[in-house]
């Protein structure tokens, strides 16, 4: 474990009184002690390609660690494992004061099995966006991005790297950049943008905007895109003002975006293409559908078009 040897001495003792606890306290068996360390090993050579320490590292940055866990095509069962070992390890460091702050305390891991993903009412969403207070900073901010995640049904990665340039609004639709770099069109409902267009004129267009940022869509008070870890807290604050109790995250969005189409009528490969998955089950062949029948779609039967 050449990485682990360059380890810092504190993290190193750390380490050791770790896999006691392992052993001693959690009544590990060997093997399961030896999976345990190697996915922590696949944390510290991941840190250390940024030249990141284990002790300094933010909730960002072990988001990034999962989200290339993921890119990496590991299974969701196999991701569950490595996050679970490094939730444990971080936990042990935070006890032991190693760390001040456990940057693994929101990380969730994937779903495993059958389990149904929470989804939103339409009066749960509405209720998000009446507990916005467009008299901060961040409010309008904050309603444009509740308008584009439910109403396009983006990843929160797709919604962090969305580009103004991608906003094509005269023609109700965005440019999406999703998994492997794969571009995809997904109709956008007048709501959305008309909200964005606020948030420009209001806020973003009277920012500083930090170098190498300045097409990013939605900015930080520095003027920097927004991390995943950040919209996170977003969501789980307004679901908090509104009184919602579900366990819910920025993903929630895009189930309910989905099964909000689909209760409405919409056409279910369509609701495939707008996601960007490749095929609705792994043995069933991709089918293309035209833009114009994607905008139906989205127009027809989303509840943000309805009004």
């Amino acid at each position: 474990m050449g990485v682990m040897a360059e380890l810092p001495a504190k993290i190193k003792q750390a380490l050791d009184r770790y896999r006691i606890y392992l052993r001693v306290e959690k009544g590990l068996s060997a093997n399961t002690e030896v999976a345990y360390l190697e996915d922590i090993q696949k944390l510290v050579e991941y840190l250390d390609s940024y030249k990141i320490s284990v002790d300094s590292a933010t909730d960002a940055d072990i988001e990034s660690f999962v989200a290339a866990l993921h890119d990496l095509g590991i299974s969701p069962r196999s991701q569950a494992r490595v996050i679970s070992g490094v939730k444990s390890f971080y936990k042990f460091l935070h006890i032991q004061g190693v760390v001040s702050h456990n940057p693994t305390v929101l990380i969730e891991p994937p779903q495993v099995g059958r389990h149904l993903p929470e989804v939103l009412s339409v009066q749960e969403i509405d209720a998000m966006v009446g507990a916005i207070d467009l008299n901060k900073w961040e409010g309008q901010r904050n309603r444009a991005i509740i308008e584009t995640l439910y109403g396009c049904g983006l990843r929160v990665s797709e919604l962090v790297g969305l580009r103004m340039s991608q906003i094509f609004a005269e023609d109700e639709y965005i440019v999406v950049q999703g998994k492997g770099n794969k571009q995809r069109l997904v109709p956008i409902s007048a709501t959305a943008l008309e909200q964005i267009g606020l948030y420009i004129e209001q806020t973003r267009s009277n920012q500083v905007v930090k170098r190498g940022n300045e097409d990013i869509l939605f900015l930080n008070r520095r003027g920097a895109a927004l991390s995943r870890v950040m919209i996170f807290y977003i969501i789980k604050d307004l679901c908090a003002a509104a009184g919602i109790r579900k366990d819910i995250s920025p993903h929630t969005l895009r189930h309910s975006f989905a099964t909000h189409l689909l209760e409405g009528g919409a056409n279910l490969r369509a609701i495939q293409q707008m996601l960007g998955h490749e095929s609705i089950t792994t043995t069933e062949i991709y089918v293309h559908i035209d833009r114009s029948s994607l905008r139906k779609e989205i127009l027809s039967h989303h509840p943000r078009n309805a009004r």
